[in-house]
């Protein structure tokens, strides 16, 4: 997803994507370093429906691997033109420093038990949307777009990336585990605060209440039992529909951002085919 949008953005400005290829293949090495380690942090026993590298082999390889990953990020990040050079790596810097930040944030919000909606929103901005925002201003700087351009296309990536992610904690709940590759359920397993899970603290009155409090709490339970009683409580309060709403929104604002970038208009449409199919998916 990542190199495709810094491809397209290239191209979108009659770029050359040849130019593009390191860069845009740099984006994609960076992503899956953060992945390495986020699976660490999070205990993941599963990426992409198979084992995770720590759970393979061990953490010490997994972070090593992931820091290898980073080196090689950068060397494919320095093949463009040495004139965008500094500006791109600008870019880059920014970037992953977001994700790093949003990934802190994330792990902070395991000890608070009052996060609100606007946080959560903002860190999902910086561990995810940030990257794809980041992947399409690198790909206008290859194509030559003027700054204005630029900065359009990095609006619709970063509200393409917060839908993304919206859709991601919705199929973590209710996806089809053989086509979404991860543990379904595995966010209500861990607590971990999401859009869905902080809106149902904040829904939940009297017995609901007393019932989300007990599975958050309780110790020694039967995953399954957690997963289905925590999700038929964000049925009856309406959980999924609003995180839903929430998605569609940013992806509006995504493409209301795409029809204002002076570019044609079938290339425009190409990425607006994209950013939909993104958002209606079940892995």
């Amino acid at each position: 997803m990542r190199p495709a949008l810094l491809l397209m953005a290239c191209d979108l400005f009659n770029g050359s994507v040849l130019k593009a290829l390191a860069p845009a293949v740099g984006i994609e090495v960076f992503h899956n370093f953060t992945l390495l380690h986020d699976d660490i942090m999070d205990k993941a026993p599963l990426r992409r429906g198979k084992p995770t590298v720590h759970a393979k082999w061990n953490e010490s390889i997994a972070i090593l691997s992931g820091d290898v990953m980073l080196v090689k990020a950068y060397e494919l990040m320095m093949e463009v033109e040495n004139d965008i050079l500094r500006p791109v790596l600008a870019i880059f810097n920014q970037t992953a420093t977001g994700v790093c930040e949003g990934q802190q944030i994330d792990m902070n919000f395991e000890a608070l038990d009052g996060v609100s909606v606007a946080e959560y929103l903002e860190m999902i901005r910086l561990k995810t949307a940030v990257l794809l925002g980041g992947s399409l201003k690198i790909g206008t700087l290859i194509g030559n777009a003027p700054e204005e351009q630029a900065e359009l296309l990095y609006q619709f990536g970063e509200n393409l990336g917060l839908a993304f992610q919206l859709q991601d904690d919705i199929l973590d709940v209710y996806g089809d585990p053989d086509k979404f590759g991860k543990l379904v359920g595995g966010d209500i397993i861990s607590n971990k605060k999401t859009f869905l899970l902080i809106k149902a603290i904040e829904l939940a009155e009297g017995l609901e209440k007393e019932e989300l409090d007990y599975w958050l709490y309780a110790e020694n339970v039967v995953s399954e039992d957690k997963v289905n009683a925590v999700t038929d409580l964000y049925n009856r309060l309406g959980v999924r529909q609003l995180a839903e709403e929430q998605m569609n929104k940013f992806a509006e604002r995504a493409l209301s951002a795409l029809d204002k970038v002076a570019a044609e208009d079938d290339k425009k449409q190409a990425l607006k085919i994209f950013a939909e199919k993104l958002l209606v998916r079940e892995n």
